[in-house]
């Protein structure tokens, strides 16, 4: 379980600077995420919508999933989409040591080959943080939660949610796993015609192209 709220408040993101949380608030554009994938039911139908509405994504993936599913991986690429390192085991910072983590960040370098970093659960420790900017990552977290995941919450209130909370510069997470799919179906639909209707662009996160 993340342990975020479904929305970051500008105060909270100022007190962890080091971070990517959002966007420029003065560009209607918004930054689409998918975690935990690739998946290899769930991701093409992710692709499917993300095409019929002309909008680019970025994918943080695990090592595991991309190892197991490599077409399905590379079809982000080709699609336009970007990706970014979600660790190897879609391991937890807060319960692993620092050397363990990092040597799992590195196993998923070697199948995913990116500069961005997305800690699972959006946890992570200030010694790891510290290490994988060294190493030249840029780690993104988000300022709106789908709560897709959550099996406690209605599709309903997920909508609810991210139409009331989406603003300029958002970075917003889904998940392309199973057991965000049924929510999905009925999320992304309604949610994209939501951010057509609104006049917002879309544009997949790039090592230098958000500031922190």
């Amino acid at each position: 379980m993340h342990w975020y709220p479904d929305i970051i408040k500008e105060w909270f993101s100022g007190l962890f600077s080091g971070y990517l949380w959002h966007g420029s608030r003065n560009d209607k554009v918004v930054y689409i995420t998918f975690d935990d994938g690739p998946h290899p039911v769930v991701t093409p139908y992710v692709l499917q919508e993300l095409e019929r509405y002309d909008f680019k994504a970025t994918f943080f993936c695990i090592g595991d999933c991309v190892q197991r599913h490599t077409d399905i991986y590379d079809l982000l690429s080709i699609k336009g989409h970007s990706v970014g390192n979600h660790t190897f085991h879609h391991l937890n910072s807060w319960k692993t040591t620092t050397t363990s983590y990092l040597e799992d960040v590195d196993l998923a370098n070697s199948v995913i080959n990116s500069p961005l970093f997305r800690p699972p659960y959006g946890r992570i420790t200030p010694k790891t943080a510290k290490n994988l900017r060294v190493q030249g990552y840029k780690i993104v977290l988000w300022d709106v939660l789908s709560g897709d995941f959550d099996k406690d919450r209605t599709a309903a209130s997920c909508l609810s949610n991210l139409k009331k909370n989406t603003r300029n510069g958002s970075i917003i997470v889904f998940h392309d796993s199973e057991k965000a799919f049924e929510k999905l179906k009925v999320i992304l639909p309604d949610y994209f015609r939501f951010l057509k209707s609104e006049g917002y662009e879309t544009a997949v996160i790039k090592h230098t192209a958000l500031t922190e």
